[in-house]
């Protein structure tokens, strides 16, 4: 029989379709399929298996919930606890009533009265006592000279700026306290003993709390709580997240803001608002108040001091103004 179709068309044996050109129906199959997935991104290839697990462990760290993290970060990122080192510092703040999450001591460790006292103290308090080898409390504390002790402090639990303020007037206003609200706001500051000093001098002159900014100043750390000399047990400190926002609302409530700076609008013998609730706010050593807070104060107080002394320490400006403000208050 002849063949009455182009060369190729035919069927051979049982082979299904034509052998000779689809029609464009096979270009599809001849096309890529875009680049080569990344190591980690291809299920069976050990870089996904390693991406995996170190997602699993940034999870368990501190702060991966996407609140900030309280403790420190130390070389390469990793978090860090805070610690009272030396047998000198340990005991003091043992003493002092600084809150301890433990007591860690070195193996073999020569007893002296101080490690005595601090064994006892933990002991008496419930600290946990963990026995830890020299390069453990060497890692632990950033290579400090421990002497052998170090306590562990737990982050501190900060007031909220607003209701600390709202709290006590509200007490103030219904006679449970007999003093008119005084707090005592930073700006700028970052010496944690300079807040330590001061938050003691607010426990010594009958303060009601310290507010710190969130954000480019100190917190309450193991520094901060061995200058305070135990006052941070009584003394709240709160954070605001923006000061000059929470000094708006101070004023709102009726609380005057009174700022100290050199040159001030009024010399604080001269001050005539200390027996009303006041927000005392003190700026860095350096650099002052800030434009914004200067300009949020009520009033600018200046303390008269020598003309050959540029400034005061910020703790010693605190401690001066808030007895001034006491002895006014006594006296009234």
């Amino acid at each position: 029989m002849a063949n009455h179709g182009r060369p190729g068309a035919i069927r051979k044996g049982t082979k299904k379709g034509p052998t000779v050109g689809t029609g464009g129906h096979g270009r599809k199959a001849l096309e890529g399929k875009g680049p080569t997935p990344k190591a980690e991104d291809r299920v069976y290839h050990k870089a996904y298996r390693n991406k995996q697990l170190a997602e699993r462990a940034a999870a368990k760290r501190p702060g991966a919930t996407g609140r900030p993290s309280r403790a420190g970060t130390g070389p390469k990122g990793r978090a860090t606890e805070e610690f009272v080192t030396g047998r000198n510092s340990v005991v003091e703040a043992l003493r002092a009533g600084v809150p301890a999450k433990a007591l860690h001591i070195a193996t073999r460790i020569e007893m002296d009265d101080r490690v005595k006292e601090s064994l006892r103290i933990a002991a008496e308090r419930g600290i946990p006592l963990m026995e830890t080898g020299k390069p453990e409390l060497d890692r632990l504390t950033d290579d400090a000279v421990h002497q052998g002790l170090a306590l562990q402090i737990p982050p501190y639990e900060y007031a909220d700026a607003y209701e600390l303020a709202e709290e006590t007037v509200a007490k103030w206003k219904k006679g449970h306290i007999a003093n008119a609200p005084l707090i005592v706001a930073l700006d700028g500051i970052t010496d944690p003993r300079n807040l330590g000093a001061i938050i003691r001098s607010v426990s010594a002159f009958s303060g009601h709390g310290v507010v710190v900014p969130e954000r480019r100043s100190v917190g309450v750390t193991a520094a901060a709580w061995k200058t305070s000399a135990g006052a941070a047990v009584r003394v709240p400190v709160a954070r605001a997240s923006n000061l000059n926002n929470t000094l708006k609302q101070y004023k709102d409530m009726g609380i005057f803001v009174l700022g100290l700076d050199g040159g001030g609008d009024v010399s604080l013998p001269d001050l005539t608002l200390a027996t009303e609730p006041v927000c005392i706010v003190v700026g860095s050593e350096g650099k002052g108040l800030s434009r914004l807070v200067r300009e949020n104060c009520d009033q600018i107080v200046s303390i008269p001091i020598d003309s050959a002394m540029e400034s005061l320490n910020a703790s010693m400006a605190v401690g001066i103004s808030l007895y001034e403000v006491s002895r006014q208050r006594s006296a009234q």
